[in-house]
């Protein structure tokens, strides 16, 4: 029990650390990284695209989507391709908060990769894939 304890407090107090260094971002880091992915991906990014790349239900990536377009971060507008899909636009204010924020947001990674060195880098991120998976399955089996 103590070894679940131990991992447990370490998981937690990396995600901590981790979140704790974008604090002082306009919105939610949820919504950072949406924006950073309509900003970065290629591609007609769509609420039903949001919610398959980051797992969570539409719901979520709908009211993620209605607050960033509140706050002038995205429009939505109707899909060339399919004329009931709506496709997801970053306004110049996304993108220019994606641009001014972008390392500072990657900062921890390459921090890691640069102290750990790459093999742990990737022993890390091949872990966190594999326990994602885990927890995921379990998620969708529950």
């Amino acid at each position: 029990m103590q070894k679940l304890i131990h991992a447990a407090e370490q998981i937690s107090l990396f995600c901590r650390i981790n979140i704790n260094t974008k604090r002082d971002l306009p919105i939610r880091s949820s919504e950072m990284g949406l924006l950073i992915y309509l900003v970065k991906a290629d591609g007609e990014k769509t609420p039903m695209g949001v919610s398959r790349f980051f797992k969570v239900t539409k719901a979520m990536a709908t009211n993620m989507v209605s607050s960033l377009a509140k706050q002038g971060y995205l429009t939505k507008q109707q899909s060339n391709e399919d004329r009931r899909s709506i496709v997801l636009m970053p306004t110049g204010q996304a993108v220019d908060l994606v641009e001014s924020t972008y390392t500072e947001y990657y900062k921890t990674m390459a921090l890691l990769e640069k102290k750990m060195g790459e093999s742990e880098f990737l022993t890390l991120i091949h872990l966190l894939e594999r326990a994602n998976t885990v927890l995921l399955e379990d998620k969708s089996n529950g």
